[in-house]
C-alpha cells in the first residue's frame, strides 16, 4: 500500500496516470514472499486499462546535510516511534535521505497501494502487479496466479476495510535503499469457488480479519521515484 516521505518528498507507486476507481474490492492471498491461505477472486470490479493506476504524493530534491531534518519533522517522526528507539532513528536517516517523512502521508499512501496490490492479484491483473512489485515478490504472485487458473477456479472476495495501517520496521541500507514496514490490519470476505461455482474453500458469509506485514523499498539515490513491494509476510 500508497511510500514514504512527507508530502513534498516522496512519490508512492507511480504507475502512471489515474488511480483506479475502485480500490477497496478485493483481498488475495498473504505472502512470506509468496502468496498463502486466501485465494479468492472478489466481486468484480470494473478492469482497469493498463497502466492506469496512481498512487502519486509530490516530490523534491534530496537535501544533502543531516539538518535538512528540522526539529519539526523529528517531533512528527515521534509520534509514530518514539525519540531514543531503533525505529524513530532509522526514519531520521531514511528523511535525511530523501528530504523528509511524513508517516501520515506515508500510511495513506501505503494503504492505497496495499488495495491496489490486492485487487491486482485478485484479478489476476499481471501487468498491474509488474509495476508494483520487485522481481521476486512478483513471481510468487503470478505463480499463484498461474496455479489458480490452471485448477480453473476463481475468488470472490469483498473488501470490507483496513482497519490499521502501522510503520513497523524502517532501514536505510547501504545508506541508499529505503526500506519501511508497515502492518495492516483488514477485513474481507472471501470465498474460493470451482468452474462449476461450488464453493471449495471460505464462507461467503463470514468477515475474516487479515494481518500481514508488507515492506516496501526505494533507492533514494535512483531518478526513478517508484516505490516497490519486496516482502509480505503474516503478522
Amino acid at each position: 500500500m500508497s511510500g514514504f516521505f512527507d508530502i513534498y518528498s516522496i512519490i508512492f507507486l507511480v504507475i502512471a496516470v489515474v488511480i483506479f476507481m475502485r480500490l477497496g474490492s478485493v483481498l488475495g492471498r498473504r505472502t512470506g514472499n509468496e502468496p498463502t491461505s486466501y485465494d479468492g477472486p472478489i466481486r468484480p470490479a470494473p478492469s482497469p486499462s493498463r497502466n492506469d493506476n496512481v498512487v502519486t504524493l509530490p516530490s523534491r530534491e534530496r537535501p544533502s546535510a543531516p539538518e535538512a531534518v528540522t526539529s519539526a519533522e523529528v517531533e512528527r517522526l515521534g509520534r509514530h516511534a518514539p525519540e531514543g528507539t531503533v525505529l524513530h532513528q532509522k526514519l531520521v536517516e531514511i528523511a535525511r535521505a530523501s528530504a523528509g517523512f511524513d508517516p501520515d502521508h506515508f500510511l495513506a499512501g501505503a494503504k492505497a497501494a496495499y488495495e491496489m496490490i490486492v485487487l491486482a492479484y485478485a484479478e489476476g491483473d499481471r501487468a498491474t502487479l509488474r509495476n508494483l512489485l520487485a522481481p521476486e515478490v512478483l513471481e510468487s504472485f503470478t505463480g499463484a496466479i498461474s496455479e489458480r487458473e490452471a485448477r480453473q477456479e476463481r475468488t470472490e472476495t469483498t473488501f470490507v476495510g483496513i482497519e490499521e495501517a502501522k510503520i513497523t520496521a524502517a532501514d536505510l541500507v547501504e545508506g541508499r535503499f529505503a526500506r519501511v514496514s508497515v502492518r495492516f490490519v483488514a477485513s474481507l470476505i472471501s470465498v474460493t469457488r470451482d468452474k462449476a461455482g461450488t464453493v471449495v474453500d471460505g464462507d461467503p458469509t463470514e468477515v475474516q480479519t487479515i494481518r500481514d506485514i508488507w515492506t516496501f523499498s526505494r533507492d533514494v539515490d535512483a531518478r526513478d521515484p517508484n516505490w516497490k513491494l519486496v516482502a509480505t509476510e503474516p503478522a
